[in-house]
This record gives C-alpha cells, sequence and structure tokens, in this order.
C-alpha cells in the first residue's frame, strides 16, 4: 500500500456511449461505448499516467460502459488486472419509465418543464426512477464504508462510474447543496484527481482535462 500521506482518491465518468450519442435516457441500461467513447477512456489513462497516479484498488458499477472504461484507463497505465470491486451502488441513477426514450421524445409526452424537473430538480424522481437525492442514499454509505476507508489507509483509488452517482459523491466531498450540484455538468472521460486530508476532508483538487 502507498504512504499514508497519499490518500488520492480519482473520479472519472465513463466514455460517451451510445446512448449519450442518441440523445436517450440511460440509467440501468447497458449500452456499449461509442468510439470516441473509447478514444476518451484512452485519453484519460493516459493523462493518470503522466500524472504518475499507480492505483491500488479499482471500484466501478455493474454497468459494461462504466467497466470497459476502467479496462481501458488501466491498460493505458499498465495496471491491467488490478483487484477491482463492482457494485450497483456506484450505478447511474435509475430513469424508470424514461429509460430508453429519446429526450425529446419525452418533452413532447410529458411536457419541457416537467421533464426539466426530473432532470435537474435534486429531490423529484421521474416515474418509476430515482432522483439524485436518492442516488446519493445508495452512493454515500458505499462510499463512507467500502471505498473511503482505502483512501485513508494512504492507497490510491480508482472510481469509474456514472454522471450522477459521481455528482452525489462529488456533492459530498465538495460540499455542495442539492441546488449546487444539478447544475454541474460532468463531462465523459475526464479525471478528477482528489487528495484527501487524514480527517477525509479534501486536501485538494485536480481535474485532469485536455
Amino acid at each position: 500500500m502507498s504512504s499514508t500521506s497519499n490518500r488520492t482518491l480519482v473520479l472519472v465518468r465513463h466514455g460517451q456511449s451510445e446512448w449519450n450519442l442518441k440523445n436517450l435516457f440511460t440509467g440501468w441500461r447497458d449500452p456499449g461505448l461509442t468510439e470516441q467513447g473509447v478514444a476518451e477512456a484512452n485519453a484519460a489513462g493516459d493523462r493518470l499516467k503522466a500524472a504518475g497516479l499507480h492505483f491500488d484498488i479499482a471500484f466501478t458499477s455493474v454497468l459494461s460502459r462504466a467497466q470497459r472504461t476502467l479496462d481501458l484507463i488501466l491498460d493505458r497505465t499498465g495496471q491491467t488486472g488490478l483487484e477491482t470491486i463492482r457494485d450497483q451502488a456506484l450505478n447511474e441513477r435509475d430513469y424508470g419509465d424514461l429509460s430508453g426514450l429519446n429526450k425529446d421524445d419525452a418533452r413532447a409526452k410529458w411536457g419541457e418543464e416537467q421533464v426539466h424537473v426530473w432532470r435537474r430538480s435534486y429531490d423529484v424522481p421521474p416515474p418509476g426512477g430515482e432522483s439524485l437525492k436518492d442516488t446519493g442514499a445508495r452512493v454515500w454509505p458505499y462510499y463512507i464504508h467500502t471505498i473511503q476507508p482505502r483512501v485513508l489507509a494512504g492507497g490510491t483509488v480508482i472510481v469509474a462510474a456514472h454522471g450522477n452517482s459521481l455528482r452525489a459523491l462529488i456533492m459530498a466531498l465538495d460540499g455542495l447543496t442539492g441546488e449546487e450540484i444539478v447544475s454541474r455538468e460532468l463531462a465523459t472521460g475526464v479525471p478528477i484527481v482528489y487528495r484527501l486530508n487524514a480527517d477525509s476532508t479534501v486536501a485538494s483538487k485536480d481535474v485532469l482535462d485536455a
């Protein structure tokens, strides 16, 4: 394990998926990466390698777009075969009845204002789905009990997940309100590197974009 002064947490949203490209609500559905998504994951791996980051353990969701992104990153950083834990606690927000629908079609069916509320409010879920608050309710305990201890023990930990599961984590790490976090865009395939203090607060945050 790395030195206890390390305490590094890397968050990466998966590369562009086929349904991102088609403007569809994805949620727990399982489309693959596009060619651009593969390129984004490879670029993320190159940036992490250039930053000299060597991981002790990886976490990802049970969805293939996050797992493939992680595999590509680990291949580029020379860490194929790294211990990896997959858990649905890190899955994307469940969009319920919206899953698989084109966002424009959803607006035509329910109205632009209603769809905007479902997408961008903190605590209003779409029919049969989760709000961002609901997503946080499964992400936060998993982070506190499973991921954070590995970081605080001095590890360098990578989490490859999804826009909303990572938003929930970033909300807690950055001390943001529900209103603040829903307006934050999270780019695909761009690593965010946190260094934590011994008390689990954030010492520094760096975004490794192009």
